[in-house]
């Protein structure tokens, strides 16, 4: 028997996934018609989170933050079974992930944050990624039912909390990326560029096989064989400005990036490879 608590749009998906493979699953949600709904996949819905795990061996969990987890799984609690295995989906902080290991740990029970790279679709069709980190006996004992959840469990050691840094470092690479991607159609609107040529370019020219080689040139702390100066990477960031302001556009990340460029030009370090603006962050 498997319980899950929280049925938006990722956890009412590994419902009606584990329905498929034939798992029976008791859900709870908040809102207690989004669990309702899930009975027509053959879940047996609870307006009582207690209610809900009762009977069952492991305990997933998909909800909004640290708060919620807690709140909800102290009030589940009550309905444990001994030596019930909690594993988590929630995106929350590296020490809340760690504060819960140890302190359900000490309640007699596991907990496994597991965040995902999932998307709803994902969550249906049980591709994607899952992030596991800490107790390896745990991960081992628990690694052949979360791989039938996903398209690959990624083990990152022994070490409580790495699951849940790498979930966060990962969104907010993500969030980052968006955002440039709408200074680049800003700065396309400034230029008279359509989106659909700009998805031409890309088409053709795709950056994103230099992910590995940036991060290894930031990371090195080696900046002195540039193959673009920081002067000449400012001077290109000026007319990305100059255009964007001609036209009435505003840009919302690059002014940040140049700021951060004038500080280490103003450091005497205009010749170094642009990736020089990468160091503090070492």
């Amino acid at each position: 028997m498997i319980a899950f608590l929280g049925m938006g749009l990722l956890g009412a998906n590994f419902t009606k996934a584990l329905r498929r493979k034939g798992e029976q699953v008791q859900v709870w949600n908040r809102t207690h018609s989004k669990a309702k709904a899930l009975e027509a996949d053959g879940a047996k819905a609870f307006e009582n989170v207690a209610d809900a795990v009762k009977g069952a061996a492991v305990i997933h969990v998909t909800l909004k933050d640290d708060v919620t987890v807690d709140s909800v799984l102290a009030a589940a609690s009550a309905g444990f079974l001994p030596g019930a295995i909690i594993v988590d989906h929630t995106t929350t902080s590296a020490a809340g992930a760690i504060a819960r290991t140890q302190a359900w740990k000490e309640k007699g029970f596991t907990y496994l944050h597991a965040p995902v790279f999932m998307g709803p679709s994902n969550a249906l069709d049980s591709t994607g990624f899952m992030l596991v980190s800490g107790n390896q006996d745990v991960i081992k004992k628990m690694e052949p039912a979360l791989a039938k959840m996903t398209g690959k469990v990624v083990n990152f050691g022994p070490e409580e909390g790495k699951a849940a840094a790498m979930k966060l470092i990962g969104n907010l690479f993500l969030v980052t990326f968006t955002a440039g991607i709408t200074d680049t159609l800003a700065l396309g609107k400034a230029l008279h560029v359509t989106p659909e040529d700009i998805l031409r370019l890309f088409d053709n020219w795709n950056p994103a096989g230099m992910l590995p080689a940036r991060l290894k040139r930031i990371a090195s702390g080696n900046y002195d064989q540039p193959s673009w100066e920081l002067d000449m990477a400012r001077k290109d960031t000026g007319l990305f400005l100059q255009a964007a302001t001609d036209a009435g556009v505003q840009l919302n990340v690059i002014p940040a990036v140049a700021k951060l460029m004038d500080q280490f030009i103003a450091d005497g370090k205009g010749g170094k490879d642009w990736t020089v603006i990468g160091e503090g962050a070492l």
